[in-house]
């Protein structure tokens, strides 16, 4: 039975309603200024976190280790480590960060990139982690991660079955349990084509663990979908305006389509509700506007009930259309006004 925990003060659970995390990133475009009021944004659109990254570009890469070549990515031609050193949250940071969300009421967490990213971030007691895509192989950074007894979130882009397979292997091996494991595509945009929500069921089942998606498409029409499968942490990028740049403005969501993603989900989960038939209480009242039958010409008593003389039409106070069968060719028991619903004591 997968059961349900928390993050902060937030319950996750398959009966839960969608953990939204807005991740800055890179957008705060190296302003700790804008980073706040990122926050500030992501906390009035309603998000109930607000996720970082911990690494900076020597802990994560060196310089001329790589230069990106790929005409269809939004960083063609970027240096790796000139990347990082642009994108990256400087460490000081983060504790100012934290606090501007503590007092907006958001959940602050983040992903470290190694394990000296998580020994600082134990030291301002985050409330969980998240393993990025690219770091979901690390076992040694995941190791350490679930060796803190914190929740952690693993995003699956850019794996194999058998390396999520391993990873939740571990992460049960070191005791934890309170994971979560986001279906995502490692593309930037991702489309929708290649973002496949129909692996978040079979993921759920596979591993017996909650699920969630790292939405990286335009819009939200993913991670709603994503919500009426299974999902129940939506994590998408967020940024003040796209217009403004940065390392992943072209693919994040800006403060009012956040606000829009939190309702819709939200909504998607409520509409989920149970399997159901029949006629639902809040349905009593439109039973009366349904179809039946009723007198369309003044008839006689004795008179021979005819297709000119009755007609199914809405309100549902004669006899139900399925009767008129039965009726036609019959004869009327007592004299019948026009517009008269028709009653069984009537034939």
């Amino acid at each position: 039975m997968i059961k349900n925990f928390k993050i902060g003060s937030f319950e996750i659970g398959k009966d839960c309603k969608p953990f939204i995390i807005a991740e800055m990133s890179g957008n705060h475009n190296q302003s700790l200024e804008r980073a706040l009021e990122i926050v500030d944004a992501a906390a009035e659109a309603g998000a109930h976190a607000i996720k970082l990254q911990t690494y900076t570009a020597d802990t994560i890469t060196m310089k001329g280790a790589y230069t990106i070549q790929d005409k269809n990515s939004l960083w063609d031609g970027k240096e790796l480590h000139d990347l990082y050193s642009q994108a990256y949250t400087p460490w000081e940071w983060h504790k100012p960060i934290f606090e501007r969300a503590a007092k907006k009421g958001l959940i602050a967490f983040s992903s470290p990139f190694d394990e000296t990213a998580v020994d600082f971030l134990e030291s301002l007691n985050v409330p969980a982690y998240k393993i990025a895509s690219f770091e979901n192989t690390h076992h040694p950074l995941i190791r350490k991660v679930a060796r803190t007894g914190k929740p952690v979130i693993v995003s699956t882009g850019v794996s194999s079955i058998a390396d999520i397979d391993e990873t939740v292997r571990l992460l049960r091996r070191e005791k934890c349990e309170n994971f979560i494991l986001l279906k995502c595509t490692s593309t930037y945009p991702a489309t929708p084509e290649n973002t496949n929500l129909l692996t978040i069921p079979h993921l759920s089942q596979l591993h017996a663990c909650l699920v969630g998606l790292s939405d990286h498409t335009m819009g939200i029409g993913a991670s709603v979908a994503a919500v009426a499968l299974g999902a129940r942490v939506i994590e998408k990028h967020f940024t003040l305006r796209r217009a403004d740049g940065g390392v992943d403005s072209a693919f994040s969501l800006e403060p009012d389509e956040l606000k829009a993603l939190v309702v819709e989900t939200e909504r998607a989960f409520l509409a989920l509700g149970t399997i159901q038939y029949g006629v639902q209480q809040s349905e009593e009242k439109s039973r009366f506007f349904k179809r039946s039958i009723y007198v369309s010409e003044d008839i006689e008593t004795g008179q021979v009930f005819s297709e000119t003389n009755l007609r199914v039409i809405r309100p549902g106070d004669g006899l139900e259309p399925k009767y008129l069968d039965l009726v036609l060719g019959k004869v009327a028991k007592k004299a019948l006004k026009k517009g008269t619903p028709l009653k069984f004591g009537d034939v």
